[in-house]
């Protein structure tokens, strides 16, 4: 029996000239009890979907139906959780979703109206934290006091809205586990939007996908039949969850070339060479061995140490690593176990407590052009147009070159992640996306001799990440620079590296195994997924960040063919 119908519905914003379509003619019908999961990009109109669902508001034409009557309104039978929290802030946990209780238990008694309000801090494992106030709270935990306080209501459907992208890869894996266990035990009608295709996987048993707008339109519907619940490390050997993982995730791409922006093939890259600006810095006390291409980038039991008011805290301990010219290395490990250190470190943004790092036979003392960072925000100068922030660099690199010249760089650099059309867009007029390709071109436009990435796509979201790794990947090719990543993507880790390294958890945090990626390139997410050695290298990642899920260092490597122990 159908809970929810949307019957041709269409919405725009805005009027005139200024209009903008955002959905046309979306029909879809939820069953009782049925979990369906809604992909798509990022600005292809999922929030303006699940507003209508929710009758926050109306659509143009068309009609949304609750167990048949049409939605004019928001109702306490579809509880709705967003992206971001919305808790109040001065309020403590038990008292956020307790506003929900009383708001729909009018002729309850106090007792009975506590006692929901206590059901629910359980379910979403809050007991220990009900006199907290948000500010107190891990965006984990602010977030299951969202899920709790739309339970509250006991609505007959959950609409979620993006509840879980904003958290980390651990964080997040943990609330996938409990919307599971929510819906077998309230037995709710879910719909689920994300960006997440393995998510969708995890959790549905439909998934849809939304192709990008304007007027963006529902498309074909994947049908989820594997058993509940799903065991992750049990799912990678699963074929039927291959085969539409490789299908979700070629449609979706598919749909992406339509919105891409086309490069311009026939470009060549400025011939030019930068001037070596810290060339002249004074020498270091420790002395370094000449450089050789397999000894490009040297750590030498590189440890860092903070003062804290319990003494001294070892966050990264013993991390030796040499790695080859022109090698990506991808750097993976759960929060906090000093992926990003050791990058701040290697960048010359944050002081060595013991060991030494070497680039190119030159020990690492300070930050310099030689060395390109591009962080999680790409951190551009609003005011300042993308070719202008990516000249910045371009000048102090090239002080030799004509202006011809550099402005040459400039545009190459930018046309290769698909900003041509948008040199002269001021920064603050671009999407998180596009600012972020601005920091991969101005990076790579430094000719830098190590390039630094720190979870360069951990704000977007993962169908744009799939973009800019590809234009990543594209740009990287050409120009063979030695590179660091550092992730908590799994599948990220893979595309890019040459060899992934696994870190244990802080702190003392060091290098647990080392992956050697024997796929051929140039990659491409396609061929990765059909490549039958993929998801051997997954399991191996997978099953090294389960062990250290909770904190623990076994010394158990992962399964062939993944691990080369840490030398």
């Amino acid at each position: 029996m159908a809970i929810l119908e949307l019957n041709r519905v269409s919405k725009s914003y805005g009027s005139g000239t200024a209009s903008g379509d955002v959905l046309k003619d979306i029909s879809l019908v939820i069953e009782d009890g049925e979990f369906v999961a809604i992909v798509g990009f990022s600005g292809s109109g999922k929030t303006t979907l699940m507003s209508l669902m929710a009758g926050l508001i109306r659509a143009d034409s068309g009609l949304v139906r609750f167990r048949g009557e049409v939605i004019t309104e928001p109702g306490p039978e579809r509880g709705l959780v967003f992206q971001s929290y919305a808790l109040m802030p001065w309020l403590t946990v038990e008292q956020n979703i307790a506003l929900a209780v009383d708001a729909t238990m009018l002729k309850a008694s106090r007792a009975e109206r506590a006692e929901r309000t206590r059901h629910y801090i359980q379910l979403v494992g809050l007991s220990h934290a009900t006199d907290r106030r948000p500010a107190e709270l891990s965006g984990g935990m602010r977030q299951r006091v969202a899920v709790a306080r739309a339970l509250a209501m006991r609505p007959e459907i959950l609409l979620l809205d993006e509840p879980l992208s904003a958290l980390d890869a651990l964080t997040r894996s943990k609330l996938q586990d409990e919307i599971e266990a929510i819906r077998a035990t309230e037995r709710k009608t879910i719909v689920l939007v994300t960006n997440d295709v393995d998510e969708a996987l995890l959790l549905a048993d439909r998934i849809i996908p939304l192709r990008p707008g304007p007027n963006a339109t529902l498309g074909t519907e994947f049908r989820v039949t594997m058993p509940r619940p799903r065991d992750r490390a049990a799912l990678n050997h699963d074929p039927e969850y291959r085969r539409l993982r490789s299908g979700i995730t070629q449609y979706l791409m598919d749909a992406a070339e339509d919105r891409r922006s086309a490069t311009d093939d026939a470009l060549n890259a400025p011939k030019i060479v930068p001037v070596r600006l810290g060339a002249a810095r004074k020498k270091s006390q420790r002395s370094a061995p000449p450089a050789s291409e397999n000894r490009y980038v040297e750590f030498y039991e590189v440890a860092k140490v903070y003062p804290t008011p319990k003494g001294p805290l070892t966050v990264v301990d013993h991390f030796d690593l040499k790695m080859a010219k022109g090698e990506f290395i991808s750097l993976i490990g759960h929060s906090g176990c000093g992926k990003s250190t050791v990058l701040s470190m290697v960048a010359g943004l944050a002081g060595i407590t013991r060991g030494g790092i070497v680039l190119d036979g030159k020990e690492v003392s300070d930050a310099g052009p030689d060395r390109a960072v591009v962080f999680q925000s790409p951190s551009l100068l609003p005011w300042l147009t993308a070719a202008e922030n990516v000249a910045i660099g371009v000048d102090r690199v090239y002080p030799h070159a004509t202006r011809r010249e550099r402005a040459d760089i400039v545009t190459y650099y930018l046309s290769r992640v698909g900003l041509a059309d948008a040199l002269h867009k001021k920064a603050a007029d671009l999407s998180n996306g596009m600012r972020q390709r601005v920091g991969i071109a101005r990076a790579f436009a430094l000719s830098p001799k190590l390039l630094l990435l720190d979870e360069p796509f951990g704000m977007l979201d993962a169908l744009t990440r799939w973009e800019l790794q590809e234009v990543l990947m594209e740009v990287w090719t050409r120009t063979q620079v030695t590179a660091i990543c550092v992730t908590h993507d799994v599948d990220e880790a893979i595309l890019l590296a040459d060899r992934v390294v696994m870190m244990t958890n802080g702190p003392n945090a060091r290098i647990g195994n080392i992956m050697q990626v024997d796929l051929p390139r140039p990659r491409s997410r396609k061929a990765l997924l059909d490549h039958p050695k993929y998801y051997d290298y997954r399991e191996g990642l997978l099953t090294f960040l389960k062990d250290h899920e909770s904190g623990g260092k076994p010394h158990a490597k992962p399964a062939e063919p993944a691990a080369e122990a840490a030398a």
